[in-house]
């Protein structure tokens, strides 16, 4: 009996982007069984790929290039996508972890300036709604360096612009707002995030996404006690406590200083990212139309029951009746666990024990052959389903 499989995977972070993750599901499933039909559909949680999920699963967008700044402040060529009135902004594409080498990161000067540039850009060329993904950050400046490139001034004691990134916020006296762009009030801005860690505290940017960024223990002190700053002077500044929202804390606090300027703008809301990624690839509607669901992402961890891509279309394809299958790059039993909870089941594409490195480098093939195995165990209960002895 031939299957219609929806292969919709999320990137693996590091290594592959979703497109090159459900090609290599799709070329090993494919391999155990050629007859089965099957439907790309690369996904994204508003982090790293987004741009790639929507333009594979629609290219009637339009990607368009974006003169821009990389975390460190290189001039890059950025790009987002358009369709009439809309846009789609993705942070990672230019204020990312990935375009920072490791040897390179500097976590108290990485600024989101490149990613207010190509905001800019798609503002000044006519978008009006605008889906802004904030995953996958190499920074931590509260979103001052975005700000920055709308208009926004944030000055020291003497007067004069900080510089970029989130050490400097220490220094901050006052925030300017006068030069944000007035065409902020014509502009719907939809940001797709899965965090929900505030802006401060324990729980929040610096403590625990600072070390992924390459910050020190004493750097993850440094920033906390910036953004500390930062927030009382938003507040006295701006008139609005960000410190403590839900979410503030996503992409190094940038949804914090967005919630700052959220009344400069037509309207603005902050959605969870793997559920305005499903609608702009009709997800929906390519799930009912499947037999099973085959999804993954690069770690299957404690995070993955906390809106990522894995564990969204696990519990969708539970919803809708479908059997679904996950493979991690590496599996975590937290991670097993919380999406066996929602009936999937969880394998690794991992072959051997040399480490995340090793993993890297081989590519797209473990995830391609992990895939394959799947697809014989589903013959293999076919076939068992049908065997003498077997009880109806």
């Amino acid at each position: 009996m031939s299957l219609r499989v929806l292969v919709a995977p999320d990137s693996f972070k590091g290594s592959l982007t979703s497109v090159e993750v459900a090609d290599a599901m799709a070329r090993g499933w494919t391999r155990a069984r050629p007859d089965d039909a099957i439907d790309r559909c690369p996904m994204a949680d508003g982090g790293a790929g987004l741009l790639d999920a929507i333009l594979a699963a629609d290219p009637s967008w339009q990607p368009l290039p974006a003169a821009s700044r990389d975390p460190l402040g290189r001039p890059i060529r950025g790009r987002f996508l358009r369709s009439g009135e809309r846009a789609v902004v993705e942070l990672a594409d230019a204020s990312g972890l990935w375009r920072v080498p490791a040897s390179d990161r500097d976590p108290g000067a990485a600024s989101t300036f490149g990613t207010g540039l190509t905001l800019a850009a798609a503002i000044d060329l006519g978008a009006r709604e605008i889906l802004l993904g904030v995953g996958g950050s190499a920074t931590t400046d509260g979103g001052a360096g975005l700000l920055s490139a709308l208009g926004a001034r944030f000055l020291d004691a003497a007067g004069r612009e900080l510089p970029p990134g989130g050490a400097p916020l220490s220094r901050l006296v006052r925030v300017d707002l006068s030069g944000l762009a007035p065409v902020l009030a014509d502009v719907r801005l939809i940001v797709a995030s899965d965090v929900t860690n505030p802006l401060l505290g324990p729980h929040g940017a610096a403590a625990v996404y600072g070390p992924q960024k390459g910050a020190s223990p004493s750097d993850v002190g440094e920033l906390e006690a910036a953004l500390c700053h930062y927030a009382e002077v938003l507040r006295t500044s701006v008139g609005r406590d960000v410190s403590e929202a839900a979410g503030s804390g996503a992409a190094g606090g940038t949804v914090a200083g967005l919630l700052a300027i959220a009344d400069r703008f037509a309207a603005f809301e902050v959605r969870p990212g793997v559920g305005e990624v499903m609608a702009l690839v009709r997800f929906a509607d390519r799930l009912a139309a499947c037999s099973l669901v085959l999804t993954g992402e690069g770690r299957v961890d404690a995070q993955t029951a906390f809106g990522k891509t894995a564990h969204g279309v696990a519990r969708r394809a539970r919803e809708a009746g479908r059997p679904c299958i996950v493979i991690g790059g590496s599996v975590e039993p937290e991670g097993a666990d919380a999406c066996g909870a929602l009936d999937a089941i969880v394998v690794p594409a991992t072959e051997d024990h040399r480490g995340l490195e090793a993993a890297i480098a081989a590519g797209a093939a473990p995830v391609g052959r992990a895939a394959e195995r799947m697809a014989r165990l589903v013959s293999l209960g076919e076939r068992l389903a049908v065997a003498p002895g077997c009880v109806p």
